[in-house]
C-alpha cells in the first residue's frame, strides 16, 4: 500500500507559478512510477506528467510542455509538480498517483491516488 499527500497548491495570478510536492509513505517509494493528473470542475480527468521510478523518463501533456517540470526526489519520498507561466485554464483540483510500472498513454490505469490539491489561476 501506498499513502500519497500532496500540498502545494492555492491562489496565483495569470503567469505566476506553484510547485507541488506528493509525499509518499509506505512501500518503497523509488520503485513506483509517478504521476500528475488534473480535473476541472465540469471536466474530465487529465494526464499532465508522469516520471518514471528513477527519474530517467518524463512524459507531457502537451498543453504543458515548456512550462511545467516533473521531477523527484527518491530520498525524500516526493515528487514534483514545478508550474511556470500558468493560465487560467490550469485551474483545477491536481492529484498525483503511482504504479510500478507506468501504464500506457494516457497513464490512467495507476494503482494509488491521492486526494488532490486545489490549484486556481486568476486571470
Amino acid at each position: 500500500q501506498v499513502q500519497l499527500v500532496e500540498s502545494g497548491g492555492g491562489l496565483v495570478q495569470a503567469g505566476g507559478s506553484l510547485r507541488l510536492s506528493c509525499a509518499a509513505s509506505g512501500r518503497p517509494f523509488s520503485t513506483y512510477g509517478m504521476g500528475w493528473f488534473r480535473q476541472a470542475p465540469g471536466k474530465e480527468r487529465e494526464f499532465v506528467a508522469a516520471i518514471s521510478w528513477n527519474g530517467g523518463r518524463t512524459y507531457y501533456a502537451d498543453f504543458v510542455k515548456g512550462r511545467f517540470t516533473i521531477s523527484r526526489d527518491n530520498a525524500r519520498n516526493t515528487v514534483y509538480l514545478q508550474m511556470n507561466s500558468l493560465k487560467p485554464e490550469d485551474t483545477g483540483v491536481y492529484k498525483c498517483a503511482a504504479k510500478r510500472s507506468l501504464p500506457p498513454p494516457p497513464y490512467y490505469d495507476m494503482d494509488y491516488w491521492g486526494k488532490g490539491t486545489l490549484v486556481t489561476v486568476s486571470s
